[in-house]
């Protein structure tokens, strides 16, 4: 049982095989990441196991983007190839929605799969993705999050002005290189498109945060979330915010919010005809070991 960033192309012989795509959700706080890691419980490793328990076979997940340590997802998006008989036996009668209900009854209550889809394998959860998308709560109350939501809710220690975090977050929109922002990883480009960065503050005064980019390096997202917050409780203004994008490196003046806030509350994918054209392309633009690669892609 094991997790894959590498292409996994079904072998199809005869109809033996054939291409599940799985959306799946998990409260990340018990869980060392998404990636198998030896002697650690990890998302990947939970669901692979259960997969092959229920299948008979050992399955093999492709995933759209590893999350770190303490991130959770609503909308993750994976693909296995298992085997045609697997599928055609009686308990699941060649349907493959009917594992839903079946890898409820066996997976613990922090990870579900919420939908299985046959697809063509010409669909790649990772290279087919269009877009990834993020949210992130957080609390900057004195009392902190509240506590039936605190496992999702990070806190900051100041209170916040959200159009001071819209102001900065609006000056990193755009194609552009986020070596600032992200861990390094050798031979990794971290030349990135964000699409979308912009907070509300919700019924319980919880600010959330929206964030979309076609990808995300390393610890991304909660660097982005850390630069601007730092803004937002006036230790620095929003030219210094929009100047680190001139960095090539990590900043060290940049702190990493808490993992516990973010959620992948979805990916986008182009219509099936356009999946084969979109695996190319993202091939071309990306290093096969980077989006999403080892160690994660945006915890």
């Amino acid at each position: 049982m094991s997790d894959s960033m590498t292409p996994n192309p079904a072998t199809e012989t005869g109809g033996g095989v054939c291409r599940l795509r799985l959306t799946i959700g998990y409260d990340g706080t018990d869980f060392h990441g998404w990636a198998i890691q030896p002697d650690r419980r990890t998302v990947a490793g939970v669901l692979s196991e259960t997969l092959s328990t229920v299948l008979r076979h050992e399955v093999r997940l492709t995933v759209a983007g590893r999350t770190d340590a303490g991130v959770h997802a609503t909308g993750q998006v994976a693909h296995v190839d298992v085997e045609r008989r697997a599928l055609d036996t009686r308990s699941i009668h060649g349907d493959p929605s009917t594992l839903v209900r079946r890898l409820a009854k066996m997976l613990p209550d922090d990870v579900r799969v919420k939908r299985v889809d046959e697809v063509s394998t010409d669909f790649d959860a990772r290279f087919s993705a269009l877009r990834r998308h993020y949210e992130y709560r957080l609390a900057d109350a004195a009392h902190g999050p509240e506590p039936i939501r605190a496992r999702a809710t990070a806190d900051w220690p100041r209170p916040l002005d959200v159009g001071l975090l819209n102001e900065a977050s609006a000056r990193l929109i755009g194609l552009n290189d986020f070596a600032a922002f992200c861990r390094f990883r050798p031979g990794s480009t971290t030349i990135r498109d964000l699409q979308v960065f912009s907070w509300r503050r919700d019924d319980e005064g919880v600010l959330v945060g929206r964030v979309s980019a076609d990808a995300f390096c390393w610890s991304m997202v909660r660097s982005l979330v850390g630069a601007v917050a730092t803004v937002a409780e006036g230790r620095r203004d929003v030219d210094w915010c929009a100047g680190l994008l001139a960095e090539k490196a990590r900043s060290a003046q940049v702190p990493v919010a808490q993992a516990r806030g973010l959620c992948l509350t979805g990916v986008d994918y182009p219509p099936p005809q356009e999946w084969a054209a979109r695996n190319a392309t993202t091939r071309d633009l990306r290093d096969a070991d980077e989006v999403g690669g080892a160690g994660g892609c945006c915890g």
